[in-house]
């Protein structure tokens, strides 16, 4: 692969609503993943077209339009620090924050690195961005282009989970998205289904749980640890990805072994797709694993922003997500009845969801530990 150039994207000036300097708290909700790796997403494009027609149209419209969506989402353009006058750790943003933006180019076989197919994880590490972190500050958002000539592109993205969870991240590329389909028209506003809620009054702690996070975080490593640095998670030189296609009769082959098993007591448990599907990998990892550990338990982050009272904007900027956590014996996993038995503890745990909300959530940080008795395969819907 061949790094082209590496451009400095700021929020676009042409924005009214554009702040020249601000900054915005973290709450629990987000302190409870400083230091957690940062999320990397990649998306695969089919452009079966000349290269000339790549750099001196596509990619100018990509800057552009990306300039735009900053301007709505600004905080991304910032950084992370935790400065000592501050109990709370921050997001600054002031005029001259930019995102990095690298634009590559790669010769590597474009229809293998966007299939399906079993691969090596490794391939596909050169196509996502770094994202400068260290001991005082941290960016939030890294870009990266790579382009295959005559066949396609990707585009590839790392942003600190401390700033945004899935919703927000996934809020932000649909803007983009919407810009670059329609920056020909002006002014350049997002519908309101897009546009970020950045009021953090709205997430209410009256258990001051920000503070009981804060409080794990800075004992570790050492006495009053404000560093910025994520935990080390490094994926294994053998790793393999793949995607893993299940129909809707598979879905429906899944939900009838639940239904006979319970002979006929099936009419409470939540037996969508998504329970299906995440309780099969569930099963099919502990079982290919061969796990010595007694148990083991299955994480969801599950979105709060409609649960808490009051709601949340559907379109809140930030973290707003929590874990749920089901937990079996390894022994009942592995057994005849595994699938069921895993079906059964998370409709239990999502079930609980509704009468406990935030309760618990002060050992939320203790939790997401690995225990020495359990193993933990963390499921992001």
């Amino acid at each position: 692969m061949k790094v082209v150039e590496v451009f400095k994207v700021a929020p676009s000036s042409e924005s009214n609503e554009l702040p020249t300097q601000t900054t915005l708290p973290l709450t629990f909700f987000d302190i409870f993943w400083l230091r957690v790796p940062p999320v990397q997403r990649i998306f695969f494009y089919e452009f079966p077209h000349p290269t000339s027609l790549f750099f001196d149209t596509l990619l100018p419209k990509l800057k552009h339009s990306l300039s735009l969506a900053l301007a709505h989402f600004f905080p991304l353009a910032g950084h992370l620090t935790w400065p000592l006058h501050s109990q709370n750790p921050i997001v600054t943003y002031k005029t001259g924050d930019t995102v990095s933006l690298t634009v590559a180019e790669s010769h590597a076989d474009f229809n293998h690195l966007a299939g399906t197919d079993l691969s090596e994880a490794r391939e596909i590490h050169h196509l996502l961005p770094h994202l400068t972190i260290s001991h005082d500050q941290a960016n939030v958002l890294a870009l990266q282009v790579t382009l295959f000539p005559n066949s396609g592109f990707s585009i590839g993205i790392t942003s600190h989970h401390a700033v945004l969870d899935g919703k927000t991240s996934t809020s932000f590329i649909k803007s983009w998205a919407y810009l670059c389909r329609e920056q020909q028209q002006s002014p350049f506003s997002l519908p309101p289904e897009l546009s970020p809620f950045y009021d953090r009054k709205v997430v209410q702690d009256p258990n001051h749980l920000d503070q009981k996070y804060l409080s794990d975080l800075l004992k570790q490593d050492g006495a009053n640890n404000r560093s910025l640095l994520v935990w080390d998670s490094q994926v294994p030189e053998d790793a393999t990805r793949g995607v893993f296609h299940l129909s809707r009769s598979d879905i429906e082959k899944l939900k009838q072994i639940v239904v006979s098993k319970k002979k006929g007591n099936s009419s409470n448990l939540r037996l969508s797709t998504f329970v299906l599907s995440v309780c099969y990998a569930w099963v099919c990892r502990v079982r290919a694993e061969e796990t010595k550990n007694k148990r083991v338990m299955l994480g969801l982050n599950v979105d709060f922003r409609g649960r808490l009272e009051p709601a949340v904007p559907t379109t809140y900027f930030g973290n707003c997500v929590g874990p749920r956590f089901a937990i079996v014996e390894t022994s009942e996993i592995l057994g005849e009845d595994g699938f069921t038995v895993a079906v059964d503890a998370v409709n239990e745990s999502l079930e609980k969801l509704k009468e406990e909300g935030l309760s618990g959530a002060e050992n939320w940080s203790i939790m997401t530990l690995d225990g020495e008795d359990q193993r933990k395969l963390r499921w992001l819907p």
